[in-house]
């Protein structure tokens, strides 16, 4: 058995556990784990890379989440974590935005308590971005899947602090150093796998560090994860957003987004600069109404 460490993750604003459960359960490259309450992952937490498996609970009404985790929580993993989650943002703006916007008010009552849940690690998504260009999220998620079989690190955690909930073995996608070594990834072109590569000793090398994006204007943060092979506008706004955690980006070059915002606001013939403007009036939390939007059950 693995010895277990426990934290208190505070949440401002509405949140909901189990919205997050729901769309990972939905959500091709998602994994919430073998719970019946609550998240479970296996991931290989930066900046050393460390095999961990995290357990996230959350009591009925409670507004602060339990944390336990098979390593040391250290500040870092905390914060890592509360950034999966989207938890380090005060989401009492989303209220304000409601008010002033009927259909985010919809989007709000449809999935009460959802939030943005992140790649693990900025690195996963930047390979889930190679992957799946010029394929299905279906295919990229199984090619995702293999790599992570067949590279990834495994964490042996079936005691939680004194729960015992069985054995689990969670296998972790594979850290880059061990990416950028391997001679071949399963099912991978050789155009991807020297992409891929390339990112790996990229983020080796820090370059893909989560609190050093945040802390970057937008378009600067943009610019630099473009510098990556294989990186365009598209992945770049994914990487920002649904890994790095950025709050209010508006990913205007997304034509999912834009249609989906179309559907909602009963505006077929509005042009990209038209719902610029709508997403203006999200603001302090663009990056969350426009994957609300995503998320809806009209979207999928």
């Amino acid at each position: 058995m693995t010895a277990t460490h426990q934290a208190q993750l505070t949440v401002r604003g509405r949140y909901d556990l189990r919205q997050a459960k729901n769309f990972l359960e939905a959500w091709p490259p998602g994994d919430p784990g073998p719970l019946e309450e609550g998240l479970q992952f296996t991931y290989c937490a930066p900046p050393d890379w460390t095999p961990t498996t995290v357990r996230v609970t959350q009591q009925q009404g409670s507004t602060a989440l339990t944390l336990k985790a098979s390593a040391p929580v250290t500040p870092t993993l905390r914060d890592d974590v509360a950034r999966i989650l989207s938890v380090d943002v005060d989401g009492s703006a989303l209220d304000d935005i409601a008010a002033r916007d009927p259909v985010v008010a919809t989007l709000i009552r449809t999935s009460p308590g959802l939030r943005p849940v992140c790649f693990w690690s900025p690195w996963e998504a930047a390979c889930w971005a190679v992957l799946s260009q010029r394929t299905s999220r279906h295919v990229a998620s199984a090619l995702k899947q293999r790599i992570t079989q067949l590279l990834g690190p495994r964490v042996d955690f079936g005691e939680l602090a004194g729960d015992y909930v069985g054995e689990y073995v969670g296998a972790a996608f594979p850290p880059p150093r061990t990416v950028a070594e391997a001679d071949s990834l399963p099912g991978v072109n050789p155009v991807k796998l020297e992409r891929i590569q390339a990112i790996a000793r990229a983020a080796d090398d820090g370059a893909l560090d989560a609190a050093a994006l945040r802390a970057m204007p937008t378009g600067q943060a943009l610019d630099h994860l473009q510098q990556l092979p294989g990186i365009g506008p598209f992945s770049a706004h994914l990487i920002l957003i649904r890994a790095v955690g950025a709050p209010d980006v508006f990913p205007a070059t997304e034509p999912r987004l834009l249609n989906g915002m179309r559907a909602a606001y009963r505006l077929p013939d509005a042009d990209d600069h038209e719902l610029t403007q709508i997403a203006d009036n999200w603001k302090p939390l663009r990056s969350w109404i426009s994957f609300l939007i995503r998320a809806a059950p009209a979207a999928q």
